[in-house]
């Protein structure tokens, strides 16, 4: 079975897990000889969106942006995998209409759990006002209302997160199940 392109779209708030369970479920796909890309939040804002602010227009102009390349990548056969937190739910919203073959992942953590993965500090600073319009502080991210995918990182773990969307990818016929390794005696 060859494998479809798809937008596998991963958001939720920054620290939520989105970029770990994307490069884990890109691994697996690999393994499984699908052609994918991972076009991660933080990487486009420095090349594909560069000059970006983070008020909601030019948020959603990202997102546009995202959603332009993934589309192009999906009608090619390529499993284009998103993870950006994407906070506004009419642009996700927009993104599904204009594609094909689009899976919403949901990366469900509290924000007190996100803040306490924060490496960078990012969160720490947003709320000593050093950083403005920081989702999840004050700039608002709206949750998906009909996910197709919801991920609990505070209650599964990395492993289990994957295998979810892995799954969820095989039952939908996105993805060829994993090889069976046979052995001969």
């Amino acid at each position: 079975m060859e494998s479809k392109g798809l937008i596998l779209w991963l958001t939720g708030l920054s620290g939520s897990g989105k970029t770990t369970i994307a490069k884990g479920v890109e691994r697996e796909l690999r393994e499984r000889s699908c052609l994918v890309e991972l076009l991660d939040g933080d990487v486009v804002r420095t090349n594909l969106s560069k000059g970006l602010g983070f008020s909601r227009e030019d948020r959603d102009t990202n997102i546009r942006r995202i959603g332009f390349v993934a589309n192009l990548l999906s009608r090619n056969g390529v499993v284009a995998i998103i993870a950006a937190i994407s906070p506004y739910r009419a642009a996700r919203d927009e993104i599904r209409r204009m594609t094909q073959n689009f899976i919403e992942v949901y990366i469900n953590a509290p924000l007190e759990v996100c803040e306490a993965r924060d490496v960078k500090g990012l969160y720490a600073m947003a709320r000593a006002g050093e950083v403005r319009a920081f989702t999840g502080i004050d700039d608002p991210y709206e949750e998906p209302l009909n996910a197709d995918i919801v991920c609990y990182t505070s209650e599964e773990s990395v492993e289990e997160s994957i295998a979810k969307v892995v799954a969820e990818l095989e039952r939908l016929n996105y993805i060829p199940p994993k090889p069976q390794v046979e052995y001969s005696i």
